[in-house]
Formats: structure tokens, sequence, C-alpha cells
């Protein structure tokens, strides 16, 4: 199970917490030094085929010099986002012939089937509200 929370801060400021004592500050204007809400979707879903793309390709003697991943996005409506668009930047090793094919293929395989992050905005994973601890 993932669990996180989000607090708001006596000065006003959010900050976001994993189980792990990891903490993000969170910009609730998107203003600021501080990812947005929807920048940290789009980190998740970036960072996600990221991770499980490089060391894929990485078991298979292909490691990349340069692998970047970026994800963008625009709003269709005021509250809901587009299609997010996936894109990586690599560079590949010098002399190896198979590389390009090998990260194509992982990097494809990944999106698909394996990012849990990707796979569940296409699948449209319900957000489930309980309000049951207000006083």
């Amino acid at each position: 199970m993932y669990q996180i929370s989000v607090e708001r801060t006596e000065d006003g400021r959010y900050i976001a917490t994993n189980e792990r004592g990891a903490r993000i500050e969170i910009s609730g204007d998107g203003a600021g030094p501080h990812f947005s809400p929807v920048e940290l979707l789009l980190v998740a879903v970036a960072g996600c085929n990221i991770v499980t793309t490089e060391p894929l390709t990485a078991q298979r003697g292909h490691r990349m010099p340069t692998l970047i991943a970026s994800a963008t996005s625009e709003k269709v409506e005021r509250n809901k986002l587009g299609p997010v668009t996936l894109s990586y930047s690599v560079t590949l090793p010098a002399g190896d012939a198979d590389a390009e094919k090998v990260f194509r293929d992982v990097a494809e395989r990944v999106e698909e089937r394996h990012c849990t992050v990707s796979r569940s905005l296409r699948e449209g994973t319900p957000v489930n509200l309980v309000l049951d601890d207000v006083s």
C-alpha cells in the first residue's frame, strides 16, 4: 500500500510526507520554487517510466550515457488535463549498434505495461473521497 499525507502548516505552506519520512513542499498556486500538484503528477509519470526503463536497458548491457525523461500536458478545461506526452532525451553508447533498438523496445514496453502511474492514468483509476475524520 502507498500512503502519503499533505498538511497545511501554520504559516500557510503545504508539506507532503510519505511513510518513510520524505518531505516535499507543494505550491498551492503554482508560484514560487515548489512543484504544483499538476507538476508532481507529471513528475510521477516521467519518474515511474525512467526508473523502470533505465535499469532494464542497463541489465541488457546498454547503459545510456545520458537519459532524461520529460512529461508535458496542457489543461483542456479549467480543472482537467489533456493527454500527457512522455519523451526521452537519450545519448546512445558509442559503438553500440543495438542500443537504440533495445532502448526503444524497453521504453515502449515499460510505458505500456510496467509503469504503474502511466497505466493508472490511462485506465482511469478512481479517486474515492472519505470524510470520516472530520470533527
